[in-house]
């Protein structure tokens, strides 16, 4: 399947062929890979095949196919080789995908437990998604720190540069980087938008240094006694 795009000179775009990425994602094993590593960590092949459920072999096989596809790359470390997803775009890929996705049956205490604290918590590839994160996107407005541009971007304003500033972000460095700066992402597990890109990045990053949250299992995010006192009086603080 592609979809078509304008015809006409050789420097018109190309039409895309879906069904070469779709298949991809379609295997029960690669999926569970790039569920993975979609958040944000690099793992290496073993651990990719034991979350996976399929033996080394089959799994080398399998994360061939991805890197070929241009999914996953791999980072050698020392002896070591480390796979991880090839940028954001393929973590909004995952996560779209999600809220298409039927939920997952839940059949122990333990899998609820899970599921409560990734809806909660969590990486949404290396930016703070969940509740939480819904949260921070409705706080950063509320305090006008972010302003939307248009129906899915955003930017910061005065006072948002001053708080990023309060937070030990270099604002000038994020906006310089290839990277989209503070983009909506509908969070699956709450319907409602969270931020992606750049600067939720750098955010979250900024509050797992500052032991405000902790990484969990997988993607899930841990949420310290602190994390409501410091979000607080940072929002406060730094926009005052």
């Amino acid at each position: 399947m592609a979809i078509s795009a304008t015809s006409g000179d050789a420097s018109a775009p190309r039409d895309r062929d879906l069904t070469a990425v779709a298949v991809l994602f379609g295997d029960p094993a690669r999926i569970a890979m790039l569920a993975a590593l979609a958040g944000g960590r690099a793992l290496p092949a073993g651990e990719l095949a034991r979350r996976a459920g399929v033996h080394p072999a089959t799994a080398t096989a399998h994360l061939r196919k991805l890197v070929d596809g241009g999914l996953i790359r791999v980072r050698a470390q020392g002896r070591h080789r480390y796979h991880e997803l090839a940028g954001a775009e393929v973590g909004a890929v995952l996560e779209a995908l999600a809220q298409l996705a039927p939920p997952v049956e839940i059949r122990s205490l333990r899998a609820q437990r899970a599921a409560t604290a990734i809806a909660e918590a969590r990486t949404c590839y290396d930016h703070l998604a969940g509740r939480r994160g819904v949260q921070l996107r409705d706080r950063l407005l509320e305090v006008e720190a972010l302003r939307q541009v248009d129906d899915r971007d955003h930017q910061l304003t005065s006072g948002g540069r001053a708080l990023m500033a309060a937070l030990d972000l270099d604002v000038d460095s994020l906006l310089a980087s290839r990277r989209v700066f503070a983009r909506r992402c509908v969070d699956w597990t709450h319907r409602r938008p969270h931020l992606s890109g750049a600067l939720p990045a750098a955010i979250t990053c900024q509050f797992v240094a500052r032991g405000w949250l902790r990484r969990g299992n997988g993607r899930e995010l841990r949420v310290t006694d602190r994390y409501d006192g410091e979000l607080a009086r940072w929002l406060t603080e730094g926009t005052s």
